[in-house]
């Protein structure tokens, strides 16, 4: 089997105007992803599993005014694999989103007000509740007390193993107003700000913005900015947008192919982040859940965008395609394995680009 490995794939990212898709943009120090590197990032499905095997994931999300959210991110993380997915919400509104969820369940947590959750009673069910992943953020009603949640789970009182934790929407704004909140985390974290909360979040962090420079246009700028943040916060950070980038704390640097303006459009956020979740429950590593998760979602927006054009992208169409997309890098580890098997040259995307002879 030969590896065309700087075929860049259908559908994919920019277009030239004969509608060819244009070569990739090359951010220096940074890898751009790939059917091949996203293809080896995914967790395992053992053919004799049962739902636990694949990830319980609890989802802290949603309001009144944005039920939404927590809908969109159960859904996706239900379409990216997790085998458990609970909802948490504020116990008066739980009768209202046990109707709308079919797979997940969905939780209580006790109030002192109407939405107005209790930040000690609902730290401690939730850590009484069993789980292998958080999503906490899309759609949360802001105020005090999710600003106390957000910082009471960062520090993870006694959890022997906490678990990995994706900070979206509210928990972002929420983390900002916390001084010097990285020194205080004791779990692992995905962060997935677009660029206003990540203006925030710098800001907050005594960063000015604007030395950053242009976050919207420059992909060298935001792949520097985006590891800057990943390595004096320590966690993983997604600054999302076109050509999303996402930066370990190690300094590693991964830059999407997509850009993509039908994902211009409300709840395609909180879609990634409970598909990031899922793949979290499924045991991937934070950078690696991050990056699958980021082109899962970057290929379900392109095959929208196939059939209903560059306008008219609904964030509840890209669930279903998010799983359509991994069975489509499925294919791709298939292929990789049996020519692996049978002796033949494997490409490593992930490196400089020379052949790595697999084993016979």
């Amino acid at each position: 089997m030969t590896v065309v490995a700087d075929r860049v794939p259908v559908g994919f990212g920019r277009r030239v105007d004969d509608g060819r898709a244009a070569p990739p943009v090359v951010v220096e120090g940074a890898t751009t992803l790939d059917d091949e590197i996203a293809a080896g990032l995914l967790p395992e499905r053992p053919v004799r599993a049962h739902k636990g095997r694949f990830g319980k994931l609890l989802v802290i999300a949603g309001s009144l005014d944005y039920a939404g959210a927590a809908l969109l991110v159960c859904r996706a993380a239900g379409r990216a694999g997790a085998g458990l997915v609970t909802l948490a919400v504020p116990e008066s509104l739980q009768p209202l989103f046990a109707a709308k969820v079919v797979e997940a369940t969905t939780m209580a947590l006790p109030e002192d007000d109407v939405e107005e959750i209790e930040p000690d009673g609902s730290l401690a069910r939730i850590l009484d509740h069993e789980h292998d992943a958080i999503v906490l953020g899309p759609g949360l009603r802001p105020g005090l007390a999710i600003t106390e949640l957000v910082r009471a789970l960062l520090a993870v009182p006694d959890e022997p193993t906490p678990a990995p934790i994706v900070l979206d929407a509210e928990a972002l704004r929420a983390l900002a107003s916390i001084d010097r909140w990285w020194e205080r985390v004791g779990r692992r974290a995905v962060l997935t700000p677009h660029t206003g909360e990540f203006a925030r979040l710098r800001t907050g962090s005594g960063r000015d913005p604007a030395t950053d420079g242009d976050l919207v246009d420059d992909d060298a700028a935001r792949a520097k900015a985006a590891r800057d943040a990943a390595t004096t916060w320590n966690q993983v950070v997604v600054l999302k947008g076109a050509r999303t980038i996402v930066a370990a704390p190690d300094g590693a640097v991964a830059v999407a192919p997509f850009e993509n303006p039908a994902l211009a459009s409300g709840g395609t956020g909180d879609v990634l982040a409970g598909t990031i979740g899922a793949l979290l429950a499924q045991g991937t590593a934070p950078f690696d859940a991050a990056r699958l998760g980021v082109y899962l979602h970057g290929l379900a927006g392109d095959a929208v965008r196939e059939r209903l054009g560059d306008a008219g992208l609904l964030a509840s169409d890209l669930p279903d395609p998010i799983a359509v997309a991994r069975k489509r890098l499925a294919a791709v580890a298939e292929r990789r394995a049996a020519g692996a098997r049978l002796g033949f040259a494997v490409r490593d995307r992930s490196t400089d680009g020379d052949s790595v002879e697999a084993p016979g």
